[in-house]
Formats: structure tokens, C-alpha cells, sequence
């Protein structure tokens, strides 16, 4: 497995799991599909926050962060979002990600990495706590997908 800086030529791997995740799951709340050009902004705009793995011709996953909120005060917090390919699950390309992604944070001067989770994603809320996250906030009803109102889990991990 191979983990490096995502370029624009990832753009179209990126969007496709990422849109997937926003059309049938729970992680993120968003349900409007990122177009290539927002995702090649987002990598051009990043750089190095934006991570991709790959074995061999095969796409695994990618991990991205930016700033936490808006503001000076919140400038050494990041918020990240990781999402892999089914065939990526379960192998340790997430925990691959994530460690590199960490070095890279680190190395920007952040202080902590921030993960809003959908409450029914009880997957993605095992994999943060095995990581070292620690829940610091649950917001009932904070978002709304499929017709239901959704809690948002707050982790974060110092770096």
C-alpha cells in the first residue's frame, strides 16, 4: 500500500467514494454530491492535508482535513473526514491514513484533530475510539438526512 499527497488526478477516486458516502450513508449529513471541480478545489486548496492510499491500480480511500470553525482562535484545530472503499475496510488503510495525516497536521503546528460523526455510525465511532479519540459532545437532532433528524457525535484526539 502506498500513502501520498493526493493531486488533482485523484480528484474523480475522491468524489466517487466520497458521493457514495453522501448518497447512501450516515457519516455525513450532506446530501449533495461533490462535483470534480469542488473536490480538485479542495485538493489544490489543501495540499498536504489531503492524503490518498493506493495498491497497485487500486484506489483505498483518502483522508482530508481544514480548519475546525472560522476565526484566529480556532486556527491549530482541524476537522478531517476519511473515507475508504468497501474492498479498503477492515485492513488498516484507515489507520494508515490516519497516521500520516496526523504527521502531517503536526508538522502545520495543529494542536487537535476533530471528527464529527453521524450517531447511527457506531463503525465509524469504534474506529475513532480505537485511534485514541475521546467523544467530547453528542448534539441531538443536529442534522437531518433521509427524512429523520440525526445526532452529531463530536471526537477529538490531541496531536
Amino acid at each position: 500500500m502506498i500513502i501520498r499527497q493526493a493531486s488533482t488526478q485523484d480528484a474523480v477516486d475522491i468524489a466517487a467514494v466520497w458521493n457514495a458516502e453522501i448518497r447512501d450513508g450516515v457519516s455525513t449529513f450532506n446530501s449533495v454530491e461533490k462535483t470534480l471541480t469542488e473536490v480538485e478545489e479542495m485538493i489544490a486548496q489543501r495540499e498536504a492535508a489531503t492524503q490518498v492510499a493506493h495498491e497497485g491500480e487500486s484506489f483505498l480511500g483518502f483522508v482530508t482535513y481544514g480548519q475546525f470553525r472560522g476565526g484566529i482562535g480556532y486556527r491549530h484545530s482541524v476537522e478531517h473526514t476519511i473515507y475508504l472503499t468497501p474492498a479498503a475496510k477492515g485492513r488498516g488503510v484507515g489507520r494508515a491514513l490516519m497516521a500520516r495525516i496526523y504527521e502531517v497536521a503536526r508538522g502545520e503546528g495543529h494542536h487537535i484533530m476533530v471528527a464529527g460523526i453521524g450517531g447511527e455510525n457506531a463503525d465509524a465511532i469504534g474506529f475513532h475510539t480505537a485511534l485514541g479519540f475521546k467523544e467530547v459532545g453528542r448534539m441531538p437532532e443536529a442534522g437531518r438526512k433521509f427524512d429523520r433528524w440525526m445526532t452529531l457525535v463530536l471526537m477529538q484526539r490531541e496531536l
